[in-house]
């Protein structure tokens, strides 16, 4: 029987993986939330549809769906994609859902942090809180519960022992107040056993997660980092990317590598329209976006899957050499654009809504695709 641990990853030889390795699968959660996508999410699910449709290509895909919407999703999502019943209070995997953790014997575990819905910005979220634990013991993995708030998509790991993150997001005191930086850093170390944290100053402008650092950098390989980027100095992402690269012009990676950094110029920068704006449902305790507000358009928001990359498309000019660049980067991968906006005005974008499964030492995935 799958057990809770109170050791951690890194006493038992267990290290978050980067997610260029092997995959078992993907997951992902159904969007329905009136108060987060436009149109009682309806063009939200054509969105996920298409980037679920876009993974299954290159390996499972799971999808947790409520009861209400199980019918729906089965009737909208390819025969490939495996749709589970899986309460949630929104859509975000990759922030509610688990940190998987391998070891060198090809075990895989489950990390559950503890997760407050970015900082108590969207009420409720007990559902959300669950997640993670269910997924874990739906596929049979024993868990770690991490003394922790924090979201996936706040940290990006080379699985070589180092780790990226930003001061923006877990230094905000709507995350964990009572711990230091030192803490912090002492908890990911042990959590995902890694041997030196990258702190970057800020994330994306505008970005309503507290600037997780998967809308502004991540690792293509050990010791290579793509970063987003623009060349207008009048814009407010000009100098936190470049805040960024100085950063990383100046680090080592934990086994002493210089990082070698590409970018690739952002989208737009893109807005909400009126139209957009008004679709959406207001609840109370809940943010109503505005007409006109700078949407956190990114092309580094994609997804690694086994022999391809998933990567946003906004219908911009940066489209095709943003593809282009991430053509080069992943040689071997088919680089597939899936159009995201819709995504994009949830507050996220295709990294945010999936989480990889590792490969470990299964011989078979938990689901034929």
């Amino acid at each position: 029987m799958p057990k809770t641990h109170t050791t951690t990853p890194r006493a038992d030889g267990f290290r978050m993986p980067g997610e260029f390795e092997p995959h078992a699968g993907c997951w992902m959660l159904w969007p329905e939330r009136g108060d987060s996508w436009r149109l009682g999410a309806k063009p939200a699910q054509d969105a996920f549809t298409a980037v679920a449709g876009a993974i299954a290509r290159f390996e499972p895909v799971t999808v947790g769906v409520s009861h209400g919407q199980w019918e729906n999703a089965r009737n909208r999502l390819p025969e490939a994609v495996r749709v589970v019943e899986l309460s949630s209070d929104d859509a975000w995997m990759r922030d509610c859902g688990p940190t998987f953790v391998v070891d060198d014997r090809g075990g895989v575990r489950g990390v559950d942090w503890e997760f407050n819905a970015w900082g108590e910005l969207y009420f409720p979220w007990d559902k959300d809180e669950m997640v993670a634990r269910k997924v874990v013991e739906m596929l049979g993995f024993d868990r770690y519960r991490a003394p922790l708030v924090l979201e996936g998509g706040s940290v990006h790991a080379d699985g070589e022992g180092t780790l990226l993150t930003t001061e923006e997001c877990l230094l905000n005191p709507n995350r964990n107040p009572a711990l230091s930086k030192a803490e912090i850093e002492g908890l990911l170390k042990d959590y995902l056993n890694v041997e030196k944290v990258v702190w970057l100053p800020r994330g994306v402008h505008m970005d309503e997660t507290s600037g997780h650092v998967d809308n502004l950098c991540c690792f293509v390989r050990p010791g290579v980092i793509v970063l987003t980027w623009t060349d207008d100095p009048a814009d407010p992402q000009h100098e936190i990317s470049a805040e960024a690269l100085e950063v990383l012009k100046r680090e080592t990676d934990a086994r002493g590598r210089r990082f070698e950094v590409h970018r690739i110029i952002q989208p737009g920068p893109l807005y909400m329209t009126e139209d957009e704006s008004r679709s959406i449902e207001t609840r109370e305790n809940s943010i109503s976006p505005e007409a006109g507000e700078r949407l956190a358009a990114s092309y580094i928001n994609f997804y690694i899957a086994n022999g391809g990359i998933v990567a946003p498309r906004f219908d911009d000019p940066m489209d095709k050499p943003a593809l282009e660049v991430l053509g080069r980067l992943f040689p071997d991968r088919e680089v597939v654009g899936v159009s995201s906006r819709e995504i994009l005005l949830g507050g996220g974008n295709i990294h945010c809504i999936t989480q990889q499964q590792p490969l470990g030492n299964s011989k078979e995935t938990p689901w034929e695709a």
